[in-house]
């Protein structure tokens, strides 16, 4: 008989063709598991997929909606929130669903609609029960499931489209017909699920360490999760293979929570890792440690941190400058109880509301969006950081200095050591970022769109030394505020580790060390950076020529104007302030201006208004040499460092 007729559960013992899958791919990390493939956990695993929560289990379980209407009446904030993403699905009911459409070879912009939609549908019809919400996330569905294929050649866009159809098939399954149920699930099965089970194929990401593992893994283990009583034993496969890919991934939080791909993919990246967590722990009660992976809790410091006076993110890598709010983050504050990690969020998400109610409805907001309602707490607000500066270790180490944060004109020193050859990375290995005055003086240009390098042939994913991706002024070292030695790219398997910091307020500084950036170029180097939170920035180059002379560009990419009458002191500025620029070592240097605009190559993206500023030295062969430059806001260029 058929168990989807009957309901039964089916037999609790783990199959034994699924043991050796089992024991291969759990994680061997103790920190997930004290002896992870033992027979008991794989046990534990199907048993509690066996015993899984009835629908609705994805975040959000049966019955808990009226912990969220008692959270709207009770708190402001959630009420507004409440009203905005109502004013979203309201928006939605007269849309047209989407419609099978790549942007190059990505459909991944459709994937991310869908499940917007189906996210606020799916939360209005849940909380107030008017079946129009219903009604509009099925057409959607439909129209999703109705799709050749979820363009599993780009898997990010089958993951999304994937995790979009699991939610509202899990969220509505208690109103949807019998045939509506079977189209969404041999959806799922077919053009999700399908892709990522067939037999002999390879999925690159499945243990990779970038934001790609943890975006496809949260799209199968939602599919999986959805149709588990179809197929409990897919179900403990996938999740399995997801405990035992996800810690490739995860590894890179450790130890201080920093992200190598930049924030706008720690947003990515780190998102769809919460979500494998919380749909582990709403439907299996537990996510088998994943949150105890190092330094993965202390990655809500990561974005606070990398947010600049200016409200503006500190860009590096392929990364772009703007804030939004993020769901995640409400997650994170909730669940370290790290009020402080809201100071910047409660800001963004009160934005996001007002422009919701401006635009009604209209504007994008987050598409997880909804899922702030989830997992926020009543009555808890943002609280003031009590740490100014900050070492994030880590694959791409950064370090962060500031004088305040509730200053929109304190002095914020951002910088960045690693490697070009991390995942989105650029030569920008020892480069930084710095504001004063309500300025950002010396800036990241970030990326390129990918669609339009991609379109006309250039292979930007190829980061090999001499390959196109260097090509790019963004994303050479000639197009960040770093060192240009003989007009030569930075080592891209180098890597360059923050060797010294101080967070000290009396004593705040941090030495890179980039001798293996510069390997082949210079026989050694470091680079000081000096936060003196009155005054201003040093930065000091300890340089060494090889057995050859070098040719040394000390550059600061700005969108500043640089006046100066050919002494070793010049100014920038811009919005009617300044900052001092002073070469104190050597003598004799003048200060010059690169033009980033127009751009070198006709590939390369306009950067209007922007130069490099800065100067050549010449080191004779073997020749030591100390490039100190101090960097003051103009109202306190005279004052003595």
């Amino acid at each position: 008989m058929n168990r989807r007729a009957t309901g039964k559960r089916p037999s609790k013992l783990l199959p034994v063709f699924l043991l050796p899958f089992l024991c291969w791919c759990w994680p061997a990390s103790p920190a997930f598991s004290a002896n992870p493939a033992d027979s008991a956990n794989l046990r534990d695993l199907r048993q509690r997929v066996d015993q899984a929560a009835p629908h609705p289990r994805l975040f959000w379980t049966a019955g808990a909606e009226e912990a969220v209407r008692a959270k709207i009446k009770d708190d402001p904030l959630w009420r507004e929130c409440w009203e905005a993403a109502q004013i979203v699905a309201n928006q939605m009911l007269d849309e047209p669903p989407v419609v099978y459409q790549k942007q190059g070879r990505r459909l991944l912009h459709r994937s991310r609609e869908a499940l917007r939609r189906i996210l606020h549908l799916g939360l209005a019809a849940r909380l107030t029960r008017n079946p129009r919400y219903g009604e509009r996330a099925m057409a959607e569905m439909r129209a999703v499931a109705g799709m050749p294929d979820w363009n599993p050649s780009h898997f990010l866009d089958t993951a999304e489209m994937t995790l979009a159809l699991a939610v509202g098939y899990d969220w509505l399954h208690g109103s949807l017909k019998p045939a509506e149920r079977e189209e969404i699930r041999a959806a799922i099965e077919q053009k999700g699920l399908g892709p990522y089970l067939q037999s002999g194929a390879r999925h690159g990401w499945e243990r990779g360490g970038n934001n790609w593992n943890q975006v496809c893994h949260a799209g199968m283990v939602a599919g999986a999760l959805a149709l588990l009583e179809d197929n409990p034993d897919r179900a403990a496969e996938v999740v399995s293979r997801a405990l035992a890919g996800l810690p490739h991934a995860m590894k890179v939080y450790d130890p201080d929570g920093t992200y190598p791909e930049g924030p706008s993919y720690w947003n990515y990246g780190t998102t769809f890792n919460v979500l494998v967590i919380a749909m582990l722990e709403s439907a299996l009660q537990s996510d088998f440690g994943l949150s105890s992976a190092p330094g993965f809790l202390k990655t809500g410091d990561y974005l606070p941190q990398m947010t600049g006076p200016s409200g503006n993110y500190y860009n590096f890598s392929d990364c772009g400058n703007g804030t939004h709010f993020s769901p995640a983050m409400i997650w994170f504050a909730v669940r370290a109880r790290r009020p402080d990690w809201l100071w910047f969020e409660e800001g963004l998400l009160k934005q996001q509301i007002a422009e919701i109610r401006q635009s009604a409805g209209k504007s994008q907001p987050d598409r997880f969006f909804p899922l702030s309602l989830l997992w926020g707490e009543t009555g808890r607000r943002r609280a003031e950081p009590s740490t100014l500066n900050w070492l994030g270790r880590g694959p791409n180490p950064l370090a962060v200095f500031r004088s305040s944060w509730t200053d929109t004109n304190a002095l914020y020193l951002a910088l960045k050591a690693g490697s070009p050859g991390a995942s989105h990375g650029h030569m920008d290995i020892g480069s930084f970022i710095l504001e004063a005055d309500g300025v950002r003086w010396s800036l990241d240009l970030g990326k390129q769109d990918y669609h339009a390098l991609e379109a006309r042939g250039f292979d930007l994913w190829n980061n090999r030394p001499g390959a196109d991706r260097w090509r790019l002024f963004r994303y050479h070292n000639r197009g960040h505020s770093t060192l240009l030695v003989n007009d030569q790219e930075q080592i891209v398997k180098s890597h360059a580790p923050i060797a010294e910091f101080s967070g000290a307020p009396a004593n705040a500084f941090a030495v890179v060390d980039l001798s293996a950036t510069y390997a082949g170029q210079l026989a050694a180097a470091t680079r000081r950076f000096t936060f003196v939170a009155g005054r201003g920035v040093l930065v000091e180059d300890s340089l060494q020529a090889l057995d050859q002379p070098a040719s040394v560009r000390w550059g600061m990419v700005t969108p500043a104007t640089l006046r100066g009458d050919g002494t070793e002191r010049a100014w920038l500025e811009k919005n009617g302030q300044r900052l001092r620029l002073e070469v104190q070592s050597p003598s004799g240097v003048v200060w010059q201006s690169w033009p980033a605009h127009p751009p070198p190559a006709d590939f390369d993206e306009p950067n209007p208004g922007v130069s490099v500023v800065g100067f050549v030295v010449k080191l004779p062969p073997r020749q030591k040499a100390v490039l100190k430059v101090a960097l003051t806001p103009g109202t306190r260029w005279n004052q003595p460092y």
